[in-house]
């Protein structure tokens, strides 16, 4: 299989593949991110503040790293990643609010962050050949973000599994893309689009 790049964008997709192992790194944080909140027990509402802030800001700046490495739609990610550190900053400020708030914050979160997955899986899809699992990812975002909009009085156990289901996600997915994208370092200097 040729990898089709265009000349322009041949240092920037090198320059990314020699990085996948950053990639990997959060994907696998993401991962143990995942395991604490399904494994841990969290009876109060500040420490289920914690775990989604950690979660929003930690999604945010990865969405804000993204940035800086693509070249089309870098603005998408950018308001993704403001949106996600944003929603963080909001879960550390107000703890002490119901967990009303904090479903709220999170449904809204999903539900964005599930269309951006969706655009940006049919925007690859020429490009990666596993475009379907960042569309599957954003499907499953929204589907979870509407649930929770729309019934977001739900209990802490609720906001747990929300929280690690998509930290989950997310960690599977960087894992996923790092291996993607580690091949590009090897792709030559004069690499063009036929």
């Amino acid at each position: 299989m040729q990898t089709m790049i265009p000349e322009q964008g041949g240092d920037a997709m090198r320059e990314l593949g020699r990085r996948w192992w950053l990639l990997l790194v959060v994907g696998l944080l993401w991962l143990w991110f995942a395991w604490i909140v399904l494994t841990v027990d969290i009876t109060t509402v500040w420490a289920v503040a914690v775990f989604a802030g950690v979660g929003f800001i930690g999604g945010g700046v990865m969405q804000l790293m993204l940035a800086s490495q693509v070249t089309s739609w870098r603005w998408l990610y950018i308001t993704m990643g403001v949106l996600g550190i944003i929603a963080g900053i909001v879960a550390f400020v107000w703890p002490g609010q119901t967990f009303l708030v904090l479903a709220a914050i999170l449904g809204w979160y999903l539900l964005f962050n599930g269309i951006f997955d969706i655009v940006q899986a049919f925007a690859v899809k020429g490009d990666d050949d596993l475009w379907w699992l960042i569309l599957i990812s954003g499907i499953a975002q929204v589907l979870i973000g509407f649930w929770a909009v729309g019934y977001a009085g739900r209990s802490v156990a609720l906001l747990i599994i929300w929280v690690g289901a998509t930290a989950l996600a997310r960690g599977i997915t960087n894992i996923v893309l790092a291996f993607q994208v580690r091949k590009f370092k090897d792709i030559p200097p004069t690499a063009v689009a036929a």
